[in-house]
């Protein structure tokens, strides 16, 4: 199925030369001459790098055929295997496959897996999970080991400090 640059929107994936990528943001522009245009930021869905490209107005882009799977993370060997809490099916995913979301993951964290064309191909984390902090610098000086904070995976931020160790 194909779209108009009229139908952008935060989030909305297209294929663009051959891979999928979702939109992160966009903006119409219509300079006083020459004709309108929207420039978009695009992040590839299976390789998370974002580029930034501009389409000019009225023109149509391809939708990408996906799915989304919710899945349960189970275990980490040497790939990521995951289970959908529907059909109970496992599949096993590559490092690469999993891209960064693999810094975030832990035991029985709910996600879901993004299938193109029938095959996973990347894993979308919730947009905040609670860790508990295995070594640290003392940087910051009231966070310790063992303490359990809360992390926006969308921007690695930190958001603040959810239990103290031994607490």
């Amino acid at each position: 199925m194909q779209v108009s640059t009229a139908e952008f929107k935060k989030g909305l994936r297209i294929v663009f030369d051959g891979n999928p990528y979702t939109i992160v943001d966009f903006q119409h522009v219509k300079p006083g001459k020459g004709g309108a245009f929207v420039r978009t930021k695009l992040k590839h869905m299976k390789l998370g790098k974002v580029i930034d490209n501009t389409f000019r107005s009225g023109e149509k882009v391809e939708l990408v055929d996906f799915e989304d799977k919710h899945m349960q993370f189970l275990y980490r060997d040497d790939r990521y295997h995951f289970m959908d809490t529907e059909t109970y099916e496992q599949v096993s995913l590559s490092a690469d496959e999993v891209g960064d979301a693999r810094e975030y993951l832990k035991e029985n964290t709910e996600v879901d897996v993004l299938y193109i064309a029938g095959a996973p191909a990347a894993v979308e984390l919730p947009n905040f999970v609670e860790l508990a902090i295995a070594r640290t610098d003392q940087v910051p000086l009231f966070l310790s080991e063992g303490d359990v904070v809360k992390v926006d995976t969308r921007t690695d931020e930190y958001l603040g400090r959810v239990a103290a160790a031994g607490a």
